[in-house]
């Protein structure tokens, strides 16, 4: 009777425990959702025309801008506002002819003076939107030159809400994969248990529907909009013809097909399902992850042709082992009292796992470098810091992981003997029921049978302990008195200690639940890595970024000296924008006190030692103070050596050498 009433209320007990961990894994996916910002910048402007504060003289007929790599483009990914804030931009906002990384839209005709703000929002290379904005001024600059926010707060929100489904969207994956795989490779029987047939339904239900909000939702995330525009037909059609639209299409009508496989095969998944079958989910599941690689930071950056299939396997693998966990986590918890999940499936799936392990460690160090690039943006970077904390997480589950398979390990040694001893039960033979009274021994008759057990003795046959008790209510305690007394005086053999599994899947259970508790984390991190800027591209985008506004001209100070009194002083020569191509040069002479010098003659040629080029004479005029040169062609970037001439009289001249360096041309 104790037992009855124990069995259902440890059943609560575990039920309340698996329910509050689920609870702390939800927790923190909040809490990291809650906490994420919006996608960093995968690309970056490198260059606009006209640029940014600039103030120019003439109206421009068009905005055009140039980006560190292919960005995608919408109806309003460009927009101009005039200084009484009214959208002066017309037409539709197009690539530049021949090229994939510049974007540019007309503008209209007679501008009036003052500051224009341009906003603008493009789709990176691998599918994260960008934003930002900046300023120029025709004729003279506005009183208000305020630059507006990038984003709009209806922007962040369904920003937001995309990436806080993209979680959930990793985890109906995952439950989906790794529970269907649990069920078929390492325990065939829990293939009709409750818990782990609605687990599976849950991880199926949970991704389509995140697909299809996905779906709707990707329109206001590029653009930039509210909620309120999910139904804009503009919007849709232009997420279903982009490359991400295709990819979430694409992975609905694998969920659908998925769907109808499910109700079809689900309750026999366990039966060894024909090679077909096991060959299309597989080939499935491959698909699946196919339509996260294509469509994110593995398709984009260098050796894409070999991102994109590491990435499919890591994903794969990760989805293999969380999933299956989660299951395995579900049936420890949740199985009825007689259907545990046995030791040697729980070794099986340890077993996957550890394989799946050394998949996620191989495809994920060649993420790393592929990311990374470099030990320093570990720290530098918001991608290195991530994948270091993720890289934290992983040990620290791999490290729990070691206890869950040391005590299943131990539950195969107790294995044999637990089951001997749960569901053996003890032969009675006829003699010891001869003092049985009739009815008594007709109900012992009923639940043991005499002699040898047959094969199939179901496990819930009376066990010996039920046989005594009944023997002992049934015979009085005068009748058997000899045999009493014969107990006393013969002391009982020491019994063999009697397993203990129980207490060692009690202990199973609250490891693997934490576990998956750690892996919701790894998860977590894993979806806020894919939406932040990888550390190879931020460091390639801050030095594009750093290059763009860099000072458009090189000035370089040459001391001279010809000897004389009153004859030294420096040259200030000034190249702009001392980039490969034509440049303009300017040469100021100061005397010794200080002051502007006037000479009779300046002479410049420069010399590329390491080509051989030169001397390529610069032609210096003089300008009534000043000496300079409109067009000065250097073909080569790097250093060129100057051959400075100072003529302070007819006589008394002097030539200093000194090297300037000229930087590449842009790569636009």
């Amino acid at each position: 009777m104790t037992a009855a009433l124990a069995a259902p209320a440890t059943r609560r007990s575990s039920r309340s425990r698996l329910t509050a961990l689920l609870l702390l894994a939800g927790a923190v996916l909040a809490v990291l959702a809650g906490g994420a910002s919006p996608a960093a910048a995968h690309s970056t402007l490198v260059r606009a025309v006209p640029a940014d504060s600039s103030v120019i003289k003439t109206a421009p007929d068009r905005i055009t801008l140039t980006f560190s790599e292919t960005v995608g483009l919408s109806a309003g990914s460009l927009r101009v506002l005039s200084p009484e804030s009214l959208r002066v931009d017309e037409g539709p906002v197009r690539h530049a002819p021949g090229t994939a990384d510049t974007a540019e839209v007309r503008l209209a005709d007679k501008l009036p003076e003052g500051t224009y703000t341009v906003g603008w929002r493009v789709v990176s290379a691998d599918g994260h939107p960008i934003s930002g904005a900046f300023t120029f001024s025709l004729g003279r600059p506005s009183f208000s030159t305020d630059v507006p926010a990038a984003d709009s707060p209806d922007g962040i929100a369904a920003s937001r809400l995309y990436d806080a489904v993209r979680y959930v969207a990793y985890g109906g994956l995952a439950l989906l994969i790794g529970v269907t795989l649990f069920v078929a490779a390492c325990w065939p029987a829990g293939a009709g248990l409750r818990p782990l047939r609605r687990l599976l339904t849950a991880g199926w239900a949970t991704l389509t529907a995140a697909t299809a909000l996905l779906l709707l939702l990707r329109g206001p995330y590029e653009s930039g909009g509210s909620l309120a525009s999910v139904f804009d037909p503009s919007l849709l059609e232009g997420t279903i013809t982009g490359r991400t639209g295709l990819a979430l299409g694409g992975r609905l009508v694998l969920l659908a097909a998925a769907g109808v496989a499910l109700r079809k095969y689900g309750a026999r998944l366990g039966d060894a399902p024909g090679a077909g079958v096991r060959t299309a989910g597989a080939l499935t599941a491959v698909a699946l992850a196919l339509t996260w690689a294509a469509a994110e930071h593995a398709s984009a950056g260098i050796q894409v042709s070999l991102a994109i299939p590491v990435s499919v396997l890591h994903l794969l693998a990760m989805a293999v082992w969380l999933g299956g966990l989660a299951a395995l986590a579900v049936a420890l918890y949740r199985a009825p009292a007689g259907s545990e999940v046995p030791a040697p499936a729980v070794a099986r799936f340890s077993r996957l796992a550890f394989a799946s392990v050394v998949v996620l460690v191989v495809t994920g160090l060649y993420q790393s470098w592929r990311q990374v690039g470099s030990l320093d943006a570990l720290s530098t970077t918001d991608y290195g810091r991530l994948l270091t904390l993720k890289a934290s997480a992983v040990v620290l589950v791999l490290t729990v992981a070691s206890f869950s398979r040391q005590l299943t390990a131990r539950l195969l040694q107790l294995q044999p003997a637990w089951t001997a001893h749960d569901s053996a039960p003890e032969v009675v033979p006829e003699a010891a029921l001869e003092a049985v009274p009739e009815t008594a021994r007709r109900r012992v008759a009923e639940t043991v049978p005499a002699g040898p057990p047959p094969a199939d003795v179901p496990s819930d046959a009376a066990t010996p302990a039920s046989v005594e008790a009944e023997t002992e209510a049934a015979v009085p305690v005068e009748a058997d008195a000899g045999a009493v007394a014969d107990t006393e005086q013969t002391p009982a053999a020491p019994a063999d200690p009697a397993p203990e599994p129980a207490s060692h899947r009690r202990s199973l259970r609250r490891s693997v639940a934490f576990e998956a508790v750690l892996g919701v984390l790894v998860l977590a991190i894993t979806t806020l890595l894919t939406g932040t800027e990888p550390s190879r591209a931020a460091v390639r985008n801050a030095a594009m970024a750093a290059e763009a506004h860099a000072p458009t001209a090189r000035m370089v100070m040459v001391p001279f000296d010809t000897g004389i009194a009153n004859g030294s002083g420096k040259v200030q020569i000034t190249f702009a924008p001392a980039r490969v191509g034509d440049n303009t040069v300017e040469a100021l002479v100061y005397g010794a006190d200080g002051g502007i010098l006037s000479v009779p003659e300046v002479r410049l040629t420069l010399t590329h030692r390491e080509q051989q080029i030169g001397p390529l004479d610069a032609e210096l005029v003089d300008r009534d103070g000043y000496w300079a040169a409109d067009r000065l062609r250097l073909a080569l970037p790097g250093a060129w050596t100057m051959a400075l001439t100072v003529r302070l009289t007819d006589i008394d001249q002097v030539t200093v050498h000194q090297d300037v360096t000229v930087r590449p041309a842009p790569d636009l």
